[in-house]
């Protein structure tokens, strides 16, 4: 029993299970189908790289120009003095030296550093995020009629 089990696991292995078996079929003209194995990726790979025909490759077109206008585009407004006299960058900068002066222990959940940081980089997300929208759209002529 034991040279049966060790004979058919050695067959899997070997140059029968290679070839494709034919079916016969009453929908297909021929009558016979060969079964394929839909996990094949010899047709989609290229340079050892498996890659996915419908998908662009590039899909987040990034473009480093957005990220630069973006980030003086944020830096600008957010530097206007209208928060009791002080920006909110000028704010955000300083409660950054402030945490600094006392390092090892981070800043209390009650500091204002947090109210800072999250609300400047809310800011910059947002106007990268248009400004990737904006850009990209105008140089795809999206907005055109």
């Amino acid at each position: 029993m034991a040279a049966s089990s060790s004979s058919a696991v050695s067959g899997l292995a070997g140059a029968a299970l290679a070839s494709r078996p034919a079916f016969s079929s009453s929908f297909v003209r021929g009558g016979r189908v060969s079964a394929r194995n839909p996990l094949m990726t010899r047709n989609l790979e290229r340079n050892g790289r498996i890659t996915c025909m419908t998908f662009p490759r590039d899909w987040l077109r990034r473009d480093l120009s957005v990220i630069g206008f973006g980030l003086i585009g944020w830096i600008g407004p957010s530097s206007v003095p209208v928060i009791n006299g002080n920006s909110l960058t000028g704010l955000f900068f300083s409660s950054i030296g402030e945490e600094l002066a006392h390092f090892p222990t981070p800043p209390p959940a009650t500091s204002q550093f947090w109210l800072w940081l999250v609300t400047w980089h809310l800011g910059l997300f947002i106007v990268l995020t248009f400004g990737q929208i904006g850009f990209k759209g105008r140089t795809e002529d999206y907005f055109e009629k």
